[in-house]
Parts: structure tokens; sequence; C-alpha cells
């Protein structure tokens, strides 16, 4: 499942200063530093509302509420992406272990991870564990 990202080129291309100029300097952290907020303070780990989850740096449509479940990680949790082709995984062998990183295809944006075989009642046996400053949720429409 992971990805070779050492010299991958984004549709969506800025320079570390544009980036700082789009982003908060929290934003910036998560999401072009693979930074992680504090669990449980995130704005939409125990959100219920129904909508479509973008990517907070560039707004391409990641994720929807359908796919979200309670995993009481103090992140928000989802089964799947919204689609194959909007994530892009990455391995990532830092803090000791092996894990697989989520970015949004787009732009690059670090998202979070994804972690398997936990065994939660989900059609895919995944957790997707995405960082709420990373996303942004759109209301469904009525």
């Amino acid at each position: 499942m992971a990805t070779d990202n050492t010299q991958k080129i984004y549709p969506l291309q800025l320079t570390n200063d544009q980036w700082r100029e789009k982003l908060t300097a929290q934003e910036y952290q998560v999401l072009r530093e693979a930074g992680t907020e504090r669990a449980f303070t995130g704005e939409y780990w125990d959100d219920h509302s129904e909508g479509v989850y973008t990517c907070r740096a560039c707004g391409v449509e990641l994720f929807r509420s359908t796919e979200k479940f309670d995993s009481n990680c103090g992140w928000p949790s989802f089964f799947a992406p919204a689609a194959e082709g909007k994530v892009e995984y990455i391995e990532d062998r830092s803090l000791g272990s092996v894990r697989t990183e989520v970015r949004c295809l787009n732009c690059g944006s670090h998202l979070g991870h994804v972690f398997e075989g936990e065994g939660f009642a989900t059609p895919t046996d995944k957790r997707y564990c995405i960082n709420s400053i990373s996303i942004r949720r759109e209301p469904a429409q009525g």
C-alpha cells in the first residue's frame, strides 16, 4: 500500500513561503511538516454532522461523513477515503515503528495515518486516523 514519493510532483505546487502565507502556523506544522495535533482537541474528532471532508490546504474532497466512525482514538476516523486516487500512502518509519502515512494526492499535505486489522466493525477493517486540522467539513448539500 505504501509508495515512495521522494521525487513526487503534485498537481498543486506551492513554495514553502506560499504555504506559510496560505496556512496558519499550526496548519503548516501538521499539513506541511507531518505534525500531529493532540488527541481529543481537534474540531472533528467527535463531530457527527453530515458532510464532505476536504483537504484544508487545497480543497480537494477526501472523505465523507458516511465513512466516518467512532474509534475513540481522539482523532477523526474513517474506514475509507471518498474515492481511490484521492490520497496516497507513504511508509513512515518514524517513532520506532512502521506505519502508513496518508497524504493528499493533489498537494502532498500530511493528513494522518491508516491502520489495518484493529478489529473495528467497518466494511474495510481500516482506520484512517486523520488530523482535524488537515481537513475541513463542508455541510451536506440539502
